[in-house]
């Protein structure tokens, strides 16, 4: 039940959107529970990211990953989306940065 709701919360992060939306908690239940459904993933979201959601919401709890499996299925995501550390320290990229504030 929490590597299914763990995608739920990827899908909302990938689309910007509430799930099931219009629908009162009764009609996910039996839309979930009794008639299989998911939530649409839009084609648009990135194949790795889909592919995780899609894991999470396996309909036998034994086929979906664990939360080790989906560390290190983010920890390779997050190096295609984050920089490296010397990618970061390149002669073009700001040092530090200084904020000023004011109450």
């Amino acid at each position: 039940c929490d590597v299914y709701s763990f995608g739920v919360i990827l899908w909302e992060l990938a689309t910007l959107r509430k799930p099931w939306q219009g629908m009162n908690p009764m009609q996910v239940v039996g839309a979930v529970g009794f008639q299989d459904r998911r939530l649409d993933i839009p084609k648009e979201i990135d194949p790795l990211v889909a592919k995780i959601i899609r894991d999470c919401w396996q309909k036998d709890p034994n086929l979906r990953p664990s939360f080790g499996q989906l560390t290190n299925y983010l920890k390779t995501l997050q190096r295609l989306v984050v920089p490296s550390h010397q990618e970061m320290l390149s002669p073009h990229a700001p040092q530090e940065i200084w904020v000023n504030y004011t109450p």
